[in-house]
This record gives structure tokens, sequence and C-alpha cells, in this order.
């Protein structure tokens, strides 16, 4: 997959939760589960719809009662988003398992599941 497929499917599923603009819609992920794209989309819905819960809680006209339930549900985002990113990684460490890897290769960054998460939000 590259950069440009992965923007395609952020766009999609950005495009898709701007057709409804509410925190609780639901997502339709039409694609195969068990698929990169699948776990693509599912990361940026969750990105997204994080990102407009931290708009809510930096309302000024957020009922202070309120408040905490919004974290509490940014908190649990964000475990969701760092679920999504192992499951990205498990299935890249699995696709690329017979890969033979140079012996000069090093790892440079962060894991290829969370430069996508980057990439993502």
């Amino acid at each position: 997959m590259k950069a440009l497929q992965a923007n395609t499917i952020f766009k999609k599923s950005i495009s898709d939760y701007h057709r409804t603009n509410s925190v609780d819609a639901k997502p339709e992920n039409l694609y195969p589960p068990n698929t990169i794209e699948y776990l693509l989309y599912l990361k940026n819905w969750i990105d997204t719809v994080q990102w407009h819960l931290e708009d809510i809680i930096r309302s000024p006209a957020i009922a202070p009662e309120n408040l905490v339930a919004v974290k509490r549900r940014i908190d649990a985002s964000n475990q969701e988003r760092t679920d999504i990113v192992e499951k990205i990684d498990d299935y890249l460490l699995d696709f690329f398992k017979n890969t033979v890897r140079n012996a000069d290769a090093q790892l440079n960054s962060e894991t290829p599941a969370w430069l996508l998460d980057r990439m993502s939000i």
C-alpha cells in the first residue's frame, strides 16, 4: 500500500463522518474485514470522532456537568486508537513475515502503524 492509497481511505472516512457530523454516528466501513483498508478506515474514523470530541470539550458553551463524560469518552477513544494501531502493526508484521531483511537494515522510527497514525491525524 502506498501513502496515496492510505490518504484516499482517510479522506473517505472523514467525508463519511461529515455526512452526519455526529460523534455518535457509527462508521459505515465498507472495506472487507481483516484487510488493511478496513483497519485504516476504522483508525481514521476513531481519529475524526476524537478531534470532534476535543472540539466539544473546548467549547465555552459546554455545560460543566458534561465535561467529565466527554473527557472519559476521549480517554476511551485514545485507548481504542492505540488498540487499532496495534492491530495494524500485527497485520503488517504478518504481511511481511517472509520478507528477508537486509543485514544492515535498521528501524529509525516508530512502528509502521504509528507512522500511519501520524498520517491519519
